[in-house]
C-alpha cells in the first residue's frame, strides 16, 4: 500500500472518530460547568463542576424526575431481562427447529421470520392490549416480558446450528444422550461466541427503548433512563435558567453502561461476528 494511500485512509478514520467524539465533548464540558456558565458563549474547555453535577442527578435528581440512580436501575434491569430472554427462547427455537422433527416444523419457522416485516408500531397496540389484559402495566414484567421475542437471534442461531456436523449428533446417540445433554454439553457451548454477540446487541436495544416503557408506565418507580432524560427536559423548562448542565450529566451516565458492556465484551462480540470455523 503507497504511502498517500495509508494516509488517506488514517485521515478518513480519524475524522470519523472526530465526528463521534465531537457531541461526547460538547455533553462533557456542559456537564463540567454551573447552568449560568452555559448562558450566552459556550465554554471550550471543561469546568470544575462534573462530579457535584454527577452527584446531584445521581441522588436527587431534578424537581419533577426521580432521581438518576432509580432510573438507571430500571434501565439496567429491563436491558439484562430483555436480553437474557430473547437469547433463551431464540436459542430454543433454533435448537428446535434444527434437531427435531414435528409438523408445520418449517412452518412455524418462517412464521416467526416473517414478523421481521412487521414495523415496530404495528405491533405495539395489540402488544399493549395483551400486557394490560394480564394485568403486566406500571410493572417490571410489563417492561421486559412482551419485548423478549426475537425472529432475528432465531434465525442466526438456526442459521449456526445448521453448521454444526452431524456427526456430532450421531456421537451424542451412541453415547446415550438425550436432546436436553447434548444441548447443553454440545450445542451450548459451541455458542458462546453468538451468544456473547447477540447479547451486546440485545442489550443495547433493550438499554435504548423509549417509546414502550412510556406507553406502559405512569409510575416514576419504573421510569427508565431514556425516557427520564425527556422528563428532565420537560422539568428544566419551570427554571429560571434551563438545567442543561444537569441533563448533560444525566446522558453521559446514561451512556455509560452501554458503551462499559461493548468494551467488556469487545473481544466475544467481534469473533461472533466475524468466526466461520467453528
Amino acid at each position: 500500500m503507497s504511502a498517500g494511500r495509508r494516509f488517506g485512509r488514517v485521515g478518513l478514520l480519524a475524522l470519523a472518530a472526530l465526528l463521534v467524539a465531537v457531541p461526547l465533548y460538547i455533553a462533557l464540558v456542559a456537564a463540567s460547568h454551573s447552568a449560568r456558565d452555559l448562558l450566552g458563549e459556550f465554554p471550550l474547555l471543561p469546568g470544575g463542576q462534573l462530579i457535584h453535577n454527577l452527584a446531584s442527578v445521581l441522588f436527587q435528581g431534578l424537581p419533577g424526575a426521580p432521581p438518576v440512580w432509580l432510573m438507571l436501575g430500571n434501565s439496567l434491569l429491563m436491558a439484562l431481562g430483555i436480553a437474557v430472554g430473547k437469547l433463551a427462547i431464540s436459542i430454543l427455537s433454533a435448537y428446535a427447529v434444527v434437531y427435531f422433527r414435528f409438523p408445520l416444523r418449517m412452518t412455524a419457522f418462517w412464521l416467526i421470520f416473517l414478523t421481521l416485516m412487521l414495523p415496530v408500531e404495528v405491533r405495539f397496540f395489540p402488544t399493549y392490549q395483551v400486557t394490560a389484559g394480564l394485568h403486566l402495566l406500571n410493572s417490571y414484567g410489563g417492561l421486559i416480558v412482551p419485548l423478549i421475542a426475537s425472529a432475528t437471534a432465531t434465525f442466526l442461531f438456526r442459521q449456526f446450528f445448521l453448521t454444526l456436523p452431524h456427526e456430532l449428533v450421531d456421537a451424542a446417540r451412541i453415547d446415550g444422550a438425550g436432546p436436553l445433554r447434548f444441548f447443553f454439553d454440545t450445542a451450548l457451548p459451541l455458542s458462546r461466541t453468538n451468544i456473547a454477540a447477540l447479547f451486546v446487541l440485545e442489550f443495547v436495544y433493550g438499554w435504548n427503548q423509549y417509546l414502550w416503557p412510556l406507553l406502559t408506565t405512569s409510575n416514576d418507580r419504573y421510569a427508565t433512563i431514556v425516557m427520564g432524560i425527556q422528563g428532565m427536559i420537560a422539568a428544566s423548562e419551570s427554571f429560571s435558567l434551563p438545567q442543561w448542565n444537569l441533563i448533560m450529566a444525566t446522558a453521559i451516565l446514561a451512556l455509560a453502561p452501554p458503551v462499559l458492556v461493548v468494551v467488556l465484551m469487545q473481544r466475544w462480540f467481534i469473533k461472533g461476528l466475524t468466526e466461520t470455523e467453528k
